[in-house]
């Protein structure tokens, strides 16, 4: 069966939760990325008219001036200014791997979660990351294990539930699945909705993704989230999993039964 685009489903790292991947840097789906909330920080602001306040701006660090690389996708720049961070820090190797992730080289992308490791062992980020690229390479009881970790660290992280829920998916332990991507929503109401920021390819057959869009459909019913619902049981219907009937008799469904979008949705697939 054709391989299609698996970690825009795992959501990692939770710095890029703010970035949006380059158009030609991500694969066709949507679920995995990387995390380190400082980023978005570094976004340019207008510079004040009055020049005296603005002589008195203190310059940006190293750091900051590549966390403004990244906000502007400029990922090979930004790999060049975080390598001239001195010291290095966690935070820095942990943003210089997700700017190779999102250029698709895992290897040095691996290389430099791993020292962000060795600097802070406690770095929930870089365990998640480490865990969305043993998913694309369909390594997934690895993957498992690091977004377990991750959440030891880190339990009410709502991106690595999510990311821990795709894998589980993808191994076939639906019911496990279901449960990370309601303690997810109940963290983050739009977790399912928000843009994956590197991703990785990862054969995946369309069963699965279907599968993943239904779970998440259901989770979405019965935490009451009726337009999150609504989206993922669309996607399930395009990806050939689900059927109107099916849908119908489902009792998670209960309570979008009197909603006319719920109407529409099922008179679609007639």
């Amino acid at each position: 069966m054709r391989a299609i685009a698996f970690i825009c489903r795992i959501s990692a790292i939770s710095l890029l939760v703010t970035i949006q991947a380059a158009p030609r840097a991500q694969p066709a789906v949507a679920v995995a990325q990387p995390q380190d909330s400082s980023i978005a920080a570094a976004s340019p602001v207008n510079a004040p008219f009055d020049t005296s306040v603005q002589a008195s701006l203190p310059a940006p660090t190293a750091e900051q001036r590549a966390d403004s690389l990244m906000v502007q996708q400029r990922y090979q720049a930004a790999i060049y200014a975080y390598s001239k961070v001195n010291p290095p820090t966690a935070s820095s190797w942990n943003k210089m791997g997700i700017a190779y992730q999102m250029l698709f080289d895992t290897k040095n992308a691996t290389r430099c979660y791993k020292e962000a490791l060795k600097i802070d062992p406690n770095h929930s980020g870089a365990f998640n990351n480490l865990a969305t690229i043993e998913d694309s390479r369909k390594n997934f009881v690895a993957a498992e294990r690091l977004y377990r970790q991750a959440l030891k660290i880190e339990p009410r992280s709502a991106r690595t539930l999510k990311n821990l829920g795709t894998n589980l998916t993808l191994q076939h332990r639906y019911s496990e699945s279901a449960e990370m991507y309601s303690r997810a929503l109940a963290l983050d109401p739009h977790i399912l909705d928000k843009p994956s920021g590197p991703t990785a390819e990862a054969r995946v057959p369309i069963k699965d993704r279907g599968q993943e869009s239904y779970l998440s459909a259901r989770t979405c019913a019965r935490a009451g989230l009726k337009d999150c619902a609504l989206a993922q049981l669309r996607k399930a219907f395009n990806e050939g999993f689900a059927t109107a009937k099916q849908v119908a008799t489902d009792e998670d469904f209960e309570a979008l039964r009197q909603t006319p979008e719920f109407a529409r949705l099922l008179a679609e697939q007639q």
